[in-house]
């Protein structure tokens, strides 16, 4: 009875994969899914007749429909044999005898004999595995990072080290597919009805790759802030997601190699909220008062703020506050702050016209001999 079995089974089994079939993508996919297999149209949802195939077997002349923003891997035995990165329709062919097909113009005697044989071999399932899987070619959103706590970085135009948490998220791309799949993908996902996804809390490898890119948040600050040729502060990363984005890719490739060995780059960031450490927000209030009060705006800066020194000692204190408001622009003055221009000091009066007046006032009694004396030796000099 086994043996009856076996060859009934084997039997039904190669009538079934004679079918030529339709392969898509399957509906009701997420934005952020980024390896599934090709769905078979005669078997999906009931749109087809053929529900008995083989799902590991592609019939020669079954067609393929590449959509837009997506590559095709083609397998066979679990390795690649394939790739198409051009969107189109395609028809399957395989000198692989699991793949020949009477309706496929490969006879009909001898593709159901050995066929069956092949199968009768393997329990009545075919001697061969073929799939096709899609990968995604587009950026693939709502990645997202975060910190629990702080990270630090040495700041070059900061000169100090300084710290923040941080959260945001990033679109990933599959730039390499080959590399993806062989060096990255787990097996567990290279079967029917499985949906590589990177946002999936439960994919393991997904989550190993939150944890590269929170490791990588430091150096990439880093490398942005200190960007000689940039100019970068801290206070622009949120406006900046593609410049940002470079410095956080290139940090991820220098500590794990995502590009060259997992065919995977990081591609614009969008970070939400950056919450700095006490000391870095005293520093940043520090540079901010430094930037509001430099050229020519401290100047006038200055000047409004001594006028109402002025103003204020002058309603308060008199001539000894106004003191006061004199020490305070000169310790401005001592500092990078330019201060007001003084007024030019009025021209020296001319001797001989201190003499005369002086004389004038002599001979009318208002000042005496020694007085005139005095007053001449001073404007002579003597």
């Amino acid at each position: 009875m086994g043996l009856v079995q076996a060859v009934k089974g084997a039997v039904g089994g190669v009538l079934a994969d004679q079918w030529k079939d339709f392969y898509t993508v399957p509906a009701g996919l997420p934005s952020t899914a980024a390896l599934f297999a090709a769905v078979p149209q005669g078997t999906n949802a009931g749109r087809g007749s053929n529900t008995s195939g083989s799902s590991n077997i592609i019939t020669n002349g079954s067609k393929i429909v590449v959509p837009e923003g997506y590559g095709l891997l083609l397998f066979q035995d679990g390795a690649i044999t394939g790739f198409v990165a051009e969107p189109g329709g395609y028809e399957w062919r395989s000198d692989d005898l699991n793949s020949q097909s009477i309706f496929a113009g490969d006879g009909i005697v001898t593709p159901l004999i050995k066929q069956s044989w092949e199968r009768f071999k393997f329990g009545g399932q075919p001697g061969g595995q073929q799939a096709a899987f899609f990968v995604s070619l587009k950026e693939l959103p709502d990645n997202r990072f975060g910190t629990q706590s702080e990270i630090y970085w040495d700041d070059g135009f900061l000169n100090t080290q300084v710290g923040a948490i941080t959260r945001g998220s990033y679109t990933l791309k599959i730039v390499d597919p080959i590399l993806f799949v062989k060096n990255f993908v787990p097996a567990a996902y290279l079967q029917p009805g499985k949906v590589f996804d990177f946002t999936d809390l439960d994919n393991a490898a997904a989550s190993q790759l939150f944890n590269e890119v929170v490791g990588s948040l430091a150096p990439a600050f880093s490398l942005y802030t200190n960007d000689p040729g940039k100019g970068n502060r801290i206070t622009k990363l949120q406006q900046d997601s593609l410049g940002f984005a470079q410095s956080l890719s290139a940090a991820v490739e220098q500590g794990y190699q995502w590009k060259s060995d997992r065919g995977l780059a990081i591609v614009k960031t969008a970070i939400v909220s950056i919450e700095y450490d006490a000391n870095t927000r005293e520093l940043l209030k520090t540079v901010q008062r430094a930037d509001a009060l430099s050229g020519g705006r401290g100047n006038s800066n200055l000047q409004a703020s001594v006028a109402q020194g002025i103003q204020s000692a002058g309603e308060n204190g008199g001539a000894a506050g106004l003191v006061g408001v004199g020490m305070a622009s000169g310790m401005f003055g001592a500092g990078s702050l330019q201060q007001p221009v003084a007024p030019a000091a009025p021209a020296a009066e001319d001797p001989v016209a201190k003499l005369t007046k002086a004389k004038e006032m002599l001979d009318l009694g208002l000042i005496t001999q020694d007085d005139y004396n005095a007053l001449k030796a001073k404007a002579l000099g003597l």
